[in-house]
């Protein structure tokens, strides 16, 4: 398990450090924002990090997480390339530095950085991030980053003839986790409550488990159609049969692990049995090796 541990040190830190030191290491001054459609008034971007969901409309801008800090501007001339007004509010679906690292510029631009309470708690202080047996010390967000507004369980936008219904998922990717549904639009983001195509990263040491991934799914699934366009926290746009299939393959291996849990095997016991395999030749090619799913759902059970 040493070199699945080392590579998701080494990743985990690309993904989730706000700052602008590593955001230059990480090569993000060659990155371009991408803009996809999906609705007259909504729009996702693809840049570095988590996907940006964009509404827009005589209200001005509501965006949904923000990415690297470095890509700010970036990021701020495609939303203005879509509209020129200015962005309202930006919506933080959890902490994670690829999905908040823009808040203070888009704060200092005027925008109100909203989220669910445990996503300024973690913002407001340094993390020791745990994972593959190895930790990371995330620090405090800048004072200007951190959300100003901030919400228990479910808050309402009712923003460019739509109402976007922004609903806390408990202890699934993290303790913060929130996503949005577009009521008029039927356009949901799921945050990296979803990943597209890939194994979930569920950050344990924040609050995340393998049970809250499948909820949060079920979440997802019970608001949507099959005419709904789903965002996911990272990959293409989806449909409900794509959460659906997401949802089999994650309660499948979860349903499996938590069998030898049960019967004391040992996390090497587990790896060897090899309880993700059939799936691997399709989910396992992102950031979440076999081995990395292997090992964050065996301690999610455990920690159960």
């Amino acid at each position: 398990m040493r070199t699945p541990r080392l590579l998701l040190a080494t990743a985990f830190v690309a993904v989730v450090a706000p700052t602008a030191r590593l955001g230059a290491q990480a090569g993000l001054d060659t990155v371009q924002i991408r803009a996809q459609k999906l609705t007259d008034h909504v729009y996702v971007l693809f840049g570095s990090g988590g996907n940006i969901g964009v509404s827009v409309g005589d209200d001005g801008a509501l965006v949904i997480d923000d990415q690297f800090a470095p890509l700010s501007d970036k990021i701020k001339a495609a939303i203005a390339q879509i509209d020129p007004k200015p962005v309202r509010y930006v919506v933080n679906t959890h902490w994670h530095g690829d999905h908040t690292g823009g808040n203070e510029k888009m704060a200092q631009s005027g925008a109100v950085i909203v989220a669910q309470d445990n996503v300024r708690k973690r913002m407001s202080v340094e993390q020791a991030l745990e994972r593959g047996g190895q930790t990371t010390q995330v620090p405090a967000s800048p004072h200007a980053a951190l959300p100003v507004l901030t919400f228990a369980e479910d808050v309402t936008f009712h923003v460019n003839g739509d109402s976007v219904r922004v609903i806390h998922v408990a202890a699934a990717h993290t303790d913060g986790d929130a996503i949005l549904y577009f009521t008029k639009a039927n356009v949901i983001h799921t945050g990296d409550t979803f990943f597209n195509g890939r194994y979930p990263f569920i950050d344990l040491s924040t609050g995340g488990s393998v049970d809250g991934i499948v909820a949060a799914a079920d979440k997802t699934l019970a608001l949507a159609n099959e005419s709904t366009q789903i965002v996911p926290g990272h990959g293409a746009v989806a449909t409900k049969a794509d959460v659906q299939e997401y949802r089999r393959v994650v309660s499948t291996i979860r349903d499996r692990i938590a069998k030898m849990v049960a019967a004391k095997k040992t996390l090497a016991d587990v790896a060897a049995a090899k309880p993700t395999a059939e799936f691997d030749a399709k989910w396992g090619k992102g950031f979440i090796t076999p081995d990395m799913m292997v090992d964050q759902v065996y301690k999610s059970l455990q920690k159960k």
